[in-house]
């Protein structure tokens, strides 16, 4: 898998989002640098495993869907 990384828009939103978390939950201003900072660790220690839970979620799905179309295309066959 190839490293996560965020358009410059997608990086400047997450970093609002996490300075305003830190804002908001722990009185605490966090500024551009450190919040770029921390995205980037998040990224590489968390992005992994959230994108590797994803693909699960995906897999399963289309297994459901396949099996659904294993069941409609046996109920084609002849007897």
């Amino acid at each position: 898998m190839s490293e996560i990384s965020f358009s410059k828009e997608e990086k400047q939103r997450l970093t609002e989002i996490l300075q305003d978390y830190f804002r908001d939950e722990f009185d605490q201003e966090l500024g551009r640098f450190e919040a770029e900072f921390f995205l980037d660790h998040l990224a590489r220690k968390l992005g992994p495993i959230f994108y590797n839970k994803g693909l699960l979620d995906a897999q399963a799905l289309l297994l459901r869907h396949i099996d659904n179309y294993n069941d409609d295309l046996y109920g084609l066959e002849k007897g």
